[in-house]
């Protein structure tokens, strides 16, 4: 699958729910968009950043693999934290973004079972990034300018 990059206006769209997370389409969609996760060394991947406009993401940290179709967040941390992040569709830009600590979700896996994730560290920072993606946001747009 071919990454989009910015600024297309594809990644500005907010995305819609996925209807049906364990239907044929789906899994195929979410096996081809980890082949182009690990072909291209990233941590997550959207579905805008692929061109489909859906509330579906995966991350992939030290071999475990995350699924969020049409994640919520429940709850982030007041405690930030201040860190580098890039962008499949922003390539070779790092930007320090400030990000909650941790962070709840609700998301549905891709057998369409419902589950509660608690993160913090790298996947808190990963998923919070993701779904600004499925939000129509980028890191560009989180960065203060002063």
């Amino acid at each position: 699958m071919k990454i989009i990059e910015y600024p297309n206006e594809i990644l500005r769209k907010e995305s819609i729910e996925v209807k049906d997370p364990t239907s044929v389409e789906t899994k195929q969609l979410i096996a081809e968009m980890l082949q182009t996760l690990r072909a291209n060394n990233g941590v997550g991947l959207a579905a805008p950043q692929v061109g489909k406009n859906l509330r579906l993401c995966i991350i992939e940290i030290e071999h475990e693999l995350f699924v969020l179709i049409n994640p919520e967040i429940k709850n982030i941390s007041k405690e930030k934290l201040i860190s580098e992040e890039g962008c499949l569709s922003i390539p070779n830009k790092f930007l320090n973004i400030e990000r909650g600590k941790r962070i709840k979700i609700k998301a549905t896996d891709s057998n369409g079972k419902k589950q509660i994730i608690r993160a913090r560290g790298l996947l808190a920072r990963a998923i919070q990034h993701e779904i600004d993606h499925l939000n129509g946001i980028l890191i560009v747009d989180r960065v203060e300018i002063n």
